[in-house]
């Protein structure tokens, strides 16, 4: 079996750079792998009832999220 991708996904912390479903913090609480793409479900760190899925390749693009919870000030493209 080869290496699994992105293997800390679930746990880990991202701030969208604009506002997502209302909110900037999410955190990972699901991981799907759907043949070759992983996806990851993230739900707003203040909203439980705002949730969705994304492509863990998504999260990777910085014009769109940035790893941790950052502040406003912090936020850089």
């Amino acid at each position: 079996m080869g290496k699994q991708k992105f293997p800390h996904l679930v746990g880990s912390k991202w701030t969208a750079q604009e506002k997502t479903f209302g909110w900037r913090h999410f955190r990972v609480v699901n991981r799907q792998a759907e043949g070759k793409l992983i996806f990851a479900e993230l739900v707003a760190a203040c909203d439980p009832s705002a949730r969705f899925w994304v492509s863990a390749q998504t999260l990777q693009n910085k014009k769109l999220w940035q790893p941790g919870w950052k502040s406003l000030a912090e936020q850089t493209l």
